[in-house]
């Protein structure tokens, strides 16, 4: 069963940092720290409030710098672009909604031009499935996997998300991270290694943590769920 804590109510909790102005999400720290990039609107995509997505790196921000990032049901693209502000080595975008890949690429273009980012048009179990067959090129630094596809996919096709979770995590290199979202519907003792994620609620979301550790003793979270090495922020 996954270690559960109830972070702080982001309903009374507010962030220090400026909000986002209407149909703008905003990157929270880094390189790219109070950049702006642009949301639709469409409830095709659902993006991480700008409040969870700060509570998620504040958690998770000492890992971010090095690693290949994989943004899966990208939306926005927010997520990667957070992961790519904060120091990644490079990041796949995948989202298969072709008006929303046009919106990825323009606020990939709004922060820089030459970014290492690679912007996917294709259905991410489909992706995921051809990407791992070619294993000459699966990048040999450490991942950061996010998985944040919408909540009601979690009912409808929870054991392909699954079988995919469980792909990635064997191809994974060492010392890899995955972060789920769900809502409070997903039972998470339906994740692979279930017993080894740390679950922690930001209502309406809950984010589930997992660190890869093949071949060393299995330390995927610290006290309080905190992941070694990361500075703790008190979420």
């Amino acid at each position: 069963m996954a270690k559960f804590s109830r972070g702080k109510n982001l309903k009374n909790w507010r962030s220090q940092k400026p909000s986002a102005k209407t149909g703008k999400l905003r990157i929270v720290g880094g390189q790219f720290r109070g950049r702006q990039i642009t949301y639709s609107g469409d409830p095709v995509t659902r993006p991480m409030k700008d409040d969870i997505r700060e509570a998620v790196f504040n958690l998770i921000g000492g890992w971010v710098p090095g690693r290949a990032v994989f943004d899966l049901f990208s939306g926005t693209g927010a997520m990667g672009l957070e992961a790519i502000s904060r120091g990644a080595s490079q990041a796949f975008l995948i989202e298969r909604h072709f008006p929303t890949i046009r919106i990825i690429r323009e606020n990939v273009q709004s922060l820089e031009q030459d970014l290492p980012v690679n912007i996917v048009a294709e259905d991410t179990f489909f992706w995921v499935r051809h990407f791992l067959e070619a294993t000459d090129q699966l990048p040999a630094e450490p991942w950061l996997v996010f998985c944040c596809p919408p909540y009601e996919m979690f009912l409808s096709d929870a054991g392909q998300l699954m079988d995919m979770l469980v792909s990635l995590m064997q191809s994974a290199p060492p010392n890899s991270l995955f972060v789920v979202e769900s809502d409070e519907r997903f039972n998470t003792e339906l994740l692979p290694r279930s017993d080894q994620w740390f679950s922690r609620q930001y209502a309406p979301a809950l984010i589930s943590i997992y660190r890869e550790s093949k071949g060393q003793n299995a330390d995927p979270l610290a006290t309080e769920g905190l992941l070694p090495g990361t500075p703790q922020a008190g979420l």
